[in-house]
């Protein structure tokens, strides 16, 4: 056997080992293939129910979301008109009852004024004079004070 022999069979024995090795390759991207095509053909089969049941789903809730939306333009309805209501009957019963609030305070602030009035007159003998500045009594002692600084 010549050098160049041996060389011919060690090349032919190399594209051989790379023949087999690409081979080896090529077997197992087949099979890879093969459990890719496997695994997206289930997806598949699972994805189309849940599609459709996600899309009954959002169906469902966009019309939960047009009753909410009619729900809260009555609410918002009610609420004005409560508003206008509540407008209307304070402007009508605000100022008469205001004025009987007040009338009902001076009331009972004169019957008290004059129950004090009494009690004074049956404790004391000389009865107590008060003196009157813009619609009130100013107690004695004030009045006392005020003497003094005259």
């Amino acid at each position: 056997m010549s050098g160049g022999e041996v060389a011919g069979i060690l090349v032919a024995v190399f594209w051989a080992i790379l023949v087999s090795f690409l081979a080896v390759a090529l077997v197992r991207l087949a099979q890879t293939l093969k459990a890719t095509t496997k695994l997206v053909a289930d997806v598949t089969e699972q994805a189309v129910p849940l599609l459709a049941d996600a899309s009954a789903t959002v169906r469902s809730a966009q019309s939960q979301l047009d009753r909410v939306d009619a729900i809260a333009s009555d609410v918002q309805e009610v609420t004005s008109n409560a508003s206008a209501l509540s407008t209307t009957v304070a402007s009508t019963f605000g100022g008469p009852l205001v004025k009987v609030a007040a009338f009902g305070y001076g009331v009972r602030q004169a019957i008290s004024r004059r129950t004090r009035d009494e009690d004074d007159r049956r404790t004391t003998a000389k009865p107590s004079r008060r003196t009157v500045i813009v619609g009130r009594a100013v107690p004695p002692a004030r009045r006392a004070r005020r003497r003094r600084k005259d």
